[in-house]
């Protein structure tokens, strides 16, 4: 099984605005309802 770009890591941590795990891509963490929501530069959580 070969990786790509729209690979996904889910059950992560929930949407601090909607509860919804969560998912991982390219040092972002993107919720399904709102888009990029953390980024691995980010230092709060």
């Amino acid at each position: 099984m070969a990786a790509d770009d729209d690979s996904r890591e889910t059950g992560g941590r929930p949407c601090p605005q909607c509860g919804e795990p969560l998912y991982k891509r390219h040092c972002k963490y993107v919720c399904p309802q709102h888009g990029v929501v953390y980024d691995c530069s980010d230092t709060f959580w």
